[in-house]
């Protein structure tokens, strides 16, 4: 009798420590002192009382309009499809170095189900990190260039999602013809940042097939810079933000500047527009966040491979045009450039 109670005890013993390691590895595992988040549990309606509930990372290099519309469209697909999950949201603040940190804690989280990366430098520290169990990236400008996948018409091995690449878009066009007399466009753009990198180049292969335009490119690496890379475009038609997080991230910045300086400020993604840019002809980064949002339920509950999944670039752009933003640089719009776009104002 009394080997059976010291068997028992042990065996509780056991469970209690299995609980306590169970309860560690819940815990979110990217919170430090240099970057932001924590665990939270979302949970879709579910007809099946038995479903599974599947553990989500989610890493966003920084907060804005834009990046936070993914997430919500690739949530709003999960509760769509009854999927219940729990998230673990990860911000690297900016950082890259917080973005390495959080790529290395998703991948030691071994109750992650899946990862997704919202914008490129989280996608590349996800993709150094974790070799095996599925990423799914979105906000992502050039992922063949970045090297995530092999080619637009396959994914990684376990690494796949949508991207915002708009070459459709033409912004150089769309300043050109809300400003017809614009010469000298201002691009500011972090270097740091392979996405922007793209789309620069992008932007000057549709100057010089525009012609009559030159572009004034100025590279900051860190929002520390912003206010001294406005200064130094002084003096042109326009500023021209790309798709780039560390800008956009700041454009109450850029936008203030460009008042302050009748310089009209115009924006590649639409989010901004309703902050006060001008106008922008891009894509729906809700809808982008919804593709996404398939693809993880293909992936999680009907057991596709991620391999079997190519990246994907939305066709359609919608040009969106705040013409009280318009006014604030003190812009009038040719009637021209309005007709056809969706009208927004600026929120406050």
């Amino acid at each position: 009798m009394k080997a059976r109670r010291l068997m028992l005890a042990a065996t509780a013993g056991l469970a209690t420590l299995s609980l306590g390691l169970t309860a560690c590895s819940n815990t979110s595992p990217g919170s430090t002192s240099s970057s932001t988040g924590s665990t939270s549990s979302t949970s879709a309606a579910s007809t099946s009382t038995t479903a599974k509930t599947y553990t989500i990372g989610v890493a966003v290099i920084v907060s804005h309009p834009s990046l936070q519309a993914v997430q919500d469209g690739f949530e709003a697909v999960l509760k769509e499809q009854n999927v219940k999950y729990t998230l673990i949201p990860q911000n690297a603040q900016g950082d890259q170095a917080n973005a390495a940190t959080i790529a290395s804690s998703f991948a030691a989280n071994k109750n992650i189900d899946l990862m997704l990366a919202i914008s490129t430098p989280i996608a590349l520290a996800l993709a150094s990190a974790e070799k095996t169990r599925p990423i799914i990236f979105s906000a992502v400008t050039d992922p063949v260039g970045a090297g995530l996948c092999p080619s637009w018409q396959q994914a990684g091995p376990n690494i796949t999602g949508t991207s915002d690449l708009n070459p459709a878009g033409k912004p150089i066009g769309m300043v050109k013809e809300a400003i017809p007399g614009a010469k000298t466009i201002g691009i500011l753009y972090s270097s740091s940042e392979p996405n922007s990198l793209t789309q620069v180049k992008s932007l000057e292969e549709e100057a010089t097939a525009l012609g009559g335009v030159t572009l004034k490119e100025q590279a900051i690496t860190s929002a520390s810079e912003i206010s001294t890379g406005l200064q130094a475009l002084a003096g042109v038609d326009a500023i021209l933000i790309p798709t780039d997080n560390t800008v956009v991230a700041a454009i109450a910045t850029v936008i203030a500047f460009g008042q302050e300086h009748k310089i009209p400020v115009f924006s590649s993604d639409t989010s901004p527009v309703n902050q006060g840019t001008v106008a922008a002809r891009g894509v729906s980064y809700n809808a982008l966040g919804r593709r996404a949002g398939e693809m993880a339920v293909s992936i999680l509950r009907d057991g596709k491979p991620v391999s079997s999944i190519p990246p994907e670039a939305p066709s359609d752009t919608q040009l969106v045009v705040n013409p009280d933003a318009a006014k604030t640089f003190g812009l009038t719009l040719p009637d021209a450039f309005l007709k056809g776009a969706t009208i927004v104002t600026t929120q406050q």
